[in-house]
Formats: structure tokens, C-alpha cells, sequence
């Protein structure tokens, strides 16, 4: 195995674009019901209207060239090219920060934050909670390409050697839903080089019947929200799980099946009222589907669910490294801080009033200032 890393710079064939826009010209479109909303999924006739928009408005050359604004390499580590964005801060001593994505996110989730976080005068900060920042691609996902076999632990395992190889020997992490789980895990396994974790996410921390606190309303709340994404929200996660390879080949046949796929957990998961674009840009959202369609990533991606299956609900290994929380109201789950205390560090909780599940690419002002509060005191 070569511990090259090399530059690269996204550059998608105008075949691979006209292919898309044929496909998305041809779709064979399925009936609806009017006057259901969302009830029964995505609507046909907002999927209709975001296609068409995806189809001759929508610019992906556009979107491509701000994604190569930022320096991108590639490296191999255990056995896969993995793709990242490393951006280096100009200020002397900025603090090492890994950014990881999740499902069905993308690096596209932590654009608006980089500028922020590297260079924190630009954007109203100080010098000195300057960051340099590494954003990678998980394997199976986008940009990283396909990939079989992996999973949140083997994905930690590899941020470990990146950081490595990029030689930061004290390092700060964030993650975001399967982000969060890998982040968390990079903490079991190098607990001496990472130095504090941030997340949105704790699996292990939603509440159930059994360990809620109904005189609570806090917790009554996280469970109804729990019981919601279990029961009603959690078909997709019960598929993916079980079947990924099934799904897979609709996902990567379908332009317009792997955007309603993706665009319903926007809607969903996001603090959105009547559409997801009320929580993020349109684009934005579409440039995330295109680097699953266009890297053909639905299935590999799906897998890690399949790969995850047989632990979920139970808890992590326990963690000495400091952990901050952010809590933002209408994501997927809420963790309950009493149930996260059980098994980690629990240095920083914060509950905000606004913000879903993609916080970073919903609420970035937020986020930045969550993180900069956050490893302050973790600095050298």
C-alpha cells in the first residue's frame, strides 16, 4: 500500500452530464395522490417540478468549480482511494479538525463552514480559534468511490491513519449522523491524538418506553420523536439494512429515483415546513444527490447500514475523551443527556432552537461557533 497522496480536482465527462439529462428527460413517472402532502412520501408533483429544474436550470459545472476551490487529494488506506478536502489555515498553530459527513450527506454538508473555521478574522472570529480543517469522503460514498466491506469502525480506522499521514499528532473531531458514530469510534481507537469531540449525534443516547422519564417533558418529547422516526420515518433505514443491494440497482438506474430517495430525508430530517429548501438551498441539495449519482454510491453507501445492523441499540464503549453535544430541535433523534453521560465524557451540551440533522449545511453560523466554544480550551 502507497502512502501517496495526491491532488485532485473533480472533472465529470460531458457524457456522464448528457446521460443524466436524457434519463431525466425519459422518466417514466408513476401516478400520485393530490391532497395528501408528503403523507404517502415524496409528492409527484413537487418531484416533477425539482426534476425539470434539475434537468435545464440547474448548473453542475457551477457546482463543480466551487467544490474545486478547495484543495482536494486522494490517498489509499486499507486498501480504497480515499477522497478529502485538507485546507490548511494561514494562522500559525490553527488546531486540526476532521469534519465527517453522513448518510445521505456529503462533504457538501461542511462548505459554508471551512471558510469560517480556517480563517476566522474573515468571518468575524478571532486568530486564535483558527483550524486547519480535513473534510473526507467516507469510503462507499461519493467522491471515495464504491466500496464493500467497510464500516463506521474500519472508516475511524482510516481517519486515524489520515491524520497520521498528514502529520497531525493532536487533532480535534466532528460528526454528523453516520459521521458522528465514526467520529466517536476515531475516539475509542486514538484517544491519544484526538484531543475532544463534537457531534450531533449519540445513537446510544435516544430514549425508549423503558428508559424514558415521563414526569419529564423534555424526555416525553425525545421519545414521541424517537417512536416518529422509528415507525414512521425508519422504512428507509430498515431497507438499507436488510435488502441494500435490491434497492441499489432502482438508486442507480434512476436519477429521479435516487433524488426522491435522497430529497425525502431533507424533507424529513431537516427544519423544513412545506419543502426541504425551506431548511437548505436548492442547489446545494442537488449537488449532494449528483455525487451519489454521479460516483454511483447508492449501494456502498446503503451497506453500512446492512454492516451496523447487528449493534444498534446497543451502547458504545465507553470513552474518556472529552465530548460536546449539539442538540438542534428537528433532527432525526435527541439524545437525552442523562443516557450519554453512561458512557462518555459529556464536557459541552448545547440545545439550540433552530436546526436539523444536516447542521452544518442548515445552520453553519451555529455549528462554527459551537465548535470554536467547544475546542477553545483543548488547544495547545
Amino acid at each position: 500500500m502507497s502512502a501517496e497522496i495526491t491532488p485532485f480536482r473533480i472533472d465529470v465527462p460531458q457524457i456522464q452530464l448528457d446521460d443524466l439529462h436524457r434519463r431525466l428527460e425519459e422518466t417514466r413517472w408513476p401516478d400520485g395522490v393530490t391532497g395528501v402532502g408528503w403523507a404517502q412520501g415524496i409528492p409527484l408533483d413537487y418531484t416533477q417540478e425539482l426534476a425539470r429544474y434539475w434537468r435545464t436550470t440547474y448548473d453542475w459545472r457551477a457546482q463543480e468549480a466551487r467544490l474545486n476551490a478547495f484543495p482536494q487529494f486522494r490517498t489509499e488506506i486499507d486498501g480504497h482511494d480515499v477522497h478529502f478536502i485538507h485546507v490548511r489555515s494561514a494562522v500559525p498553530g490553527a488546531m486540526p479538525l476532521i469534519l465527517t459527513h453522513g448518510w445521505p450527506g456529503s462533504i457538501v454538508e461542511f462548505l459554508d463552514v471551512i471558510g469560517p473555521l480556517t480563517d476566522p478574522v474573515a468571518h468575524g472570529g478571532q486568530a486564535e480559534d483558527a483550524f486547519d480543517v480535513v473534510v473526507p469522503t467516507i469510503p462507499g460514498f461519493g467522491l471515495s468511490g464504491p466500496a464493500v466491506g467497510w464500516s463506521t469502525s474500519r472508516a475511524a480506522r482510516a481517519w486515524a491513519e489520515l491524520m497520521q499521514r498528514l502529520g497531525y499528532d493532536r487533532y480535534a473531531a466532528h460528526g454528523e449522523d453516520t459521521g458522528a458514530a465514526i467520529s466517536r469510534e476515531l475516539a475509542v481507537i486514538d484517544p491519544e491524538h484526538v484531543v475532544a469531540l463534537h457531534v450531533t449525534m449519540i445513537a446510544s443516547a435516544t430514549v425508549t418506553p423503558e428508559t424514558a422519564d415521563f414526569d419529564n417533558p423534555a424526555e416525553k418529547r425525545a421519545l414521541q420523536l424517537a417512536q416518529r422516526a422509528q415507525y414512521e420515518l425508519g422504512a428507509y433505514a430498515m431497507l438499507q439494512a436488510t435488502r441494500p443491494q435490491t434497492l441499489s440497482y432502482a438508486l442507480t438506474d434512476s436519477p429521479v429515483g435516487q433524488l426522491a430517495w435522497i430529497v425525502e430525508r431533507f424533507k424529513d430530517w431537516t427544519d423544513s415546513t412545506d419543502v426541504p429548501e425551506d431548511a437548505v438551498d436548492r442547489d446545494a441539495m442537488l449537488t449532494n444527490v449528483m455525487i451519489y449519482w454521479l460516483n454511483g454510491t447508492a449501494g456502498s453507501s446503503a451497506r453500512y447500514y446492512y454492516e451496523g445492523a447487528a449493534t444498534w441499540g446497543r451502547p458504545e464503549p465507553e470513552t474518556d475523551v472529552p465530548v460536546a453535544v449539539a442538540v438542534l430541535p428537528r433532527d432525526l433523534g435527541i439524545p437525552v443527556r442523562r443516557i450519554a453521560e453512561r458512557n462518555h465524557n459529556i464536557v459541552r451540551w448545547t440545545e439550540f432552537d433552530r436546526g436539523g440533522h444536516f447542521a452544518a449545511m442548515e445552520e453553519p453560523d451555529l455549528i462554527v461557533d459551537d465548535l470554536r466554544a467547544t475546542f477553545r480550551e483543548y488547544r495547545k
